[in-house]
């Protein structure tokens, strides 16, 4: 049931990738960031729930088919929801949002449960951002943006202060039930909803284009390249992550830093490289302009400095390898706009550091195998 709702975001992600492809511009970027922050937050949500709850039940397929339902419609405001289809986009996500918590606090939760005080407080914070949510549906221009980051400020802070409300007693962060290893296999899932949609674009691309040498050397790095980030994070960070969480006193703080924090940044990397593989697959021999050059090293940077910043908050321990990579591929874009290097080189080069980072993860954890040392 889990994995067909996650269907819908499927085609979520696509729209996502589209609304940037089509806008490469900083506004552009921005709209795409708020528009993936709350189909992100629409999802990590209802992740959250079911690992409560039992999917296999009734009543709570019923819910998750009305979350579908409102999920699509949300997906196909996506790329006029800075538009004419704002207030839809907004209804969408608050009826999400409002409609799972209230099912939580008044069907699935026991009178007078901790379950039910904990839906009950989250409710009102969504509430609360909802104001904004249809505010910024209601106007037009540059004012719906700032409305809806208003939005995202109170749904983004609310799990970091534990949903606080006036005149009721502080909740404490482990109160939350975790299944770890159902949990980490639906944000694993969502990853790979995202590198399928690497796989639409190059494929879509090529499909497209004469099959020459350029379009034929570009479909193989955007490849490759999509092949690293899975071997990065399905033979590395996952399992560094889940492994983090197994008897952690503090495991649900650890988890909503790792998980609904720091995926989000996984998946967006995951989403720019997708966008950045269909442009250079399009014009291979072509110098990038700012624009397109920013977000085709955006990508794999963004996602190995991601992995850092997760690998530290899992283990506690600084890894240098992901960040020198990282600032390696910031590197290469700054060289790449000041010669004039065509984008298939551009490409190249950032998944040579892809595949360089995955070699030497491999040589760390044979090396660690044969001493008989536990993985970092």
């Amino acid at each position: 049931m889990e994995l067909f709702y996650d269907l819908v975001f499927v085609f979520s992600i696509t729209q996502v990738s589209h609304l940037l492809l089509g806008h490469l511009t900083w506004a552009g970027a921005g709209q795409a960031t708020i528009v993936l922050l709350a189909v992100w937050w629409s999802w990590n949500y209802t992740t959250w729930a079911t690992n409560e709850l039992n999917p296999e039940t009734n009543p709570v397929r019923l819910l998750l088919f009305a979350l579908m339902f409102g999920s699509l419609l949300m997906a196909i405001a996506i790329p006029h929801a800075f538009d004419d289809r704002g207030l839809l986009f907004a209804v969408a996500y608050l009826a999400i949002q409002v409609g799972r918590h209230a099912f939580l606090a008044f069907v699935a939760a026991g009178r007078g449960s901790i379950e039910r005080g904990q839906a009950g407080r989250i409710l009102v914070w969504f509430l609360m951002a909802g104001v904004f949510w249809i505010g910024g549906g209601l106007v037009e221009g540059a004012p719906r943006a700032w409305f809806w980051l208003m939005a995202l400020a109170l749904d983004y802070t609310a799990p970091l202060v534990l949903f606080p409300l006036p005149g009721r007693p502080r909740l404490a962060a482990g109160s939350w039930r975790l299944a770890t290893g159902h949990f980490a296999e639906r944000f694993g899932l969502f990853v790979i909803a995202a590198l399928g949609e690497t796989i639409i674009l190059t494929g879509s691309a090529a499909a497209k284009l004469e099959l020459n040498t350029g379009t034929v050397a570009a479909f193989v790095s955007s490849f490759a390249g999509t092949a690293a980030l899975w071997w990065l994070y399905f033979i590395s960070t996952r399992e560094l992550s889940e492994r983090s969480l197994a008897g952690e006193a503090s495991r649900t703080s650890r988890a909503r830093d790792i998980y609904t924090y720091g995926h989000v940044l996984i998946v967006a990397a995951i989403l720019l490289t997708a966008v950045g593989d269909e442009l250079v697959i399009a014009h291979p021999w072509d110098r990038l302009d700012r624009a397109e050059l920013t977000t085709v090293v955006a990508g794999p940077a963004l996602f190995l400095l991601a992995q850092f910043a997760l690998q530290l908050r899992a283990s506690r321990r600084v890894g240098h390898t992901r960040l020198i990579a990282g600032l390696i591929c910031v590197a290469v874009g700054l060289l790449s706009g000041s010669l004039p290097v065509p984008a298939l080189l551009v490409s190249g080069m950032l998944v040579m550091v892809l595949i360089g980072v995955a070699l030497l993860d491999q040589g760390e954890r044979n090396a660690e195998h044969v001493t008989g040392a536990t993985p970092r």
